[in-house]
């Protein structure tokens, strides 16, 4: 153990006559402790709610769609087989989406329906996990197919509505809901048009935890959303799932420079832009807002080592005459304010970890799903933002206890012990 080092740890252990410099020594380190207990599970919080979002997202969306500029693609099957070669990409599948209006009884919904493919389109999202009380095959079945019995026909297609969509429409698994359509109607003898009605049964609800899709979207099988829409085998795009999320902007401009210009893309990152940038932005002011607090507790740490020098102003006399250098003394002062803050933080990275463990396996502090996209408070704790924190919380210390330091060793031993 080092002079510097031995002489440091003496003097945060006050006598019981200084026993006030104890005090304010552990109120120093409980406010670093609090500062980055706070700024621990605020980060975790940030982080979990990003990470939250995303995977509903990516739950419900493709990572890229690829759509023609006409408006659909009639050989979707060719085009797919392209796509399919292009590196990085790892599963397609065809998808048709509109704006509809819903009827159940006196109950009406705008929505938007998505034709999916059941036995493709679990390769490129995570839907099957949302979907209640059913599977995605419940979709198969199409009025009009020629292989069911006549019975079987007058059965209608199914339909997969979004948990709070169906409380809107009072429409719950074994209901039948009218989907109407302002595209492919008949024309009318004055040049109007009449928009097409097609009636499902509701087959299952979903629910992704996200209320904005649970209140708008509705899934049908593609066979149902073709002759809705009177498309024929035409579909309006293809869904892409590529090996690498962050890498999308690259594989777009490969299947871009495939396809050729007649067709166009847009990536998970180009729809839900503006949202993440946000999510991003917030965590990076909260970030600031509470590195103040542990500013707070730099101060304390400030006051606690003017007072240790006033103390030990006739120790510092002493320890000069005895050949102590003005470097030691300051090192023995910087010490002093780096364990006070290195503790502080130490105990605040495990109170941080312990109440983040809490609210992730308890769930106590529950959200409005309506408000906040989720209805629970997500943690997840990075490694970066822990390390980040500790730096930041030690710089801060060390920073505190420069003015200190430096004042204890420009003391002038004469001086101090003149009267003595």
């Amino acid at each position: 153990m080092s002079f510097e080092f031995f002489v440091g740890l003496r003097y945060l252990r006050a006598k019981r006559k200084q026993a006030f410099i104890s005090v304010i020594t552990f109120i120093s380190m409980a406010g670093v402790m609090l500062g980055v207990m706070a700024m621990m599970v605020v980060l975790a919080v940030m982080t979990g709610f990003s990470t939250d979002i995303k995977s509903k997202i990516l739950g419900a969306n493709a990572h890229i769609r690829v759509m023609s500029l006409s408006g659909k693609l009639d050989q979707h099957k060719e085009v797919i087989k392209k796509i399919e070669t292009i590196e990085g990409v790892k599963a397609t599948a065809p998808f048709i989406y509109s704006q509809v209006m819903l009827r159940c009884g006196p109950h009406v919904s705008g929505a938007v329906l998505r034709g999916i493919d059941p036995s493709r389109v679990g390769r490129v999202v995570d839907l099957e996990k949302s979907v209640k009380k059913t599977d995605l095959c419940a979709l198969e079945r199409v009025s009009n197919h020629n292989t069911y019995t006549k019975e079987e026909r007058k059965v209608p297609p199914g339909i997969i509505l979004g948990k709070e969509l169906s409380r809107l429409l009072t429409a719950y698994p074994g209901d039948e809901v009218y989907v109407v359509s302002p595209f492919g109607g008949s024309l009318t003898p004055i040049g109007g048009r009449i928009p097409h009605m097609k009636k499902f049964k509701v087959v299952g609800l979903f629910d992704s935890g996200m209320y904005d899709y649970d209140t708008s979207f509705a899934y049908v099988s593609i066979e149902s959303a073709q002759q809705l829409f009177r498309l024929g085998q035409s579909v309006h795009g293809i869904e892409v799932k590529v090996n690498d999320i962050y890498n999308v902007d690259k594989i777009s401009g490969s299947i871009r420079e495939c396809l050729g210009t007649a067709y166009w893309t847009q990536d998970w990152m180009q729809m839900n832009k503006n949202f993440f940038s946000a999510l991003k932005l917030e965590k990076t002011v909260m970030f600031i807002i509470l590195v103040l607090i542990i500013l707070v507790a730099a101060f304390n740490i400030i006051s606690t080592l003017i007072m240790m020098v006033m103390e030990k102003t006739k120790d510092i006399a002493v320890l000069k005459s005895m050949g102590a250098s003005s470097k030691s003394i300051m090192k023995i002062f910087i010490l002093d304010g780096l364990v006070i803050g290195i503790i502080g933080t130490i105990l605040g990275i495990m109170g941080g970890g312990i109440l983040c463990f809490l609210l992730k396996r308890y769930e106590f502090v529950k959200l409005p799903s309506d408000v906040y996209y989720i209805s629970t408070l997500p943690v997840r704790v990075q490694l970066v933002d822990v390390v980040l924190i500790t730096l930041s919380a030690i710089a801060i210390s060390f920073l505190a206890t420069l003015y200190p330091s430096y004042k204890a060793s420009r003391l002038d031993p004469a001086a101090a012990i003149r009267y003595e």
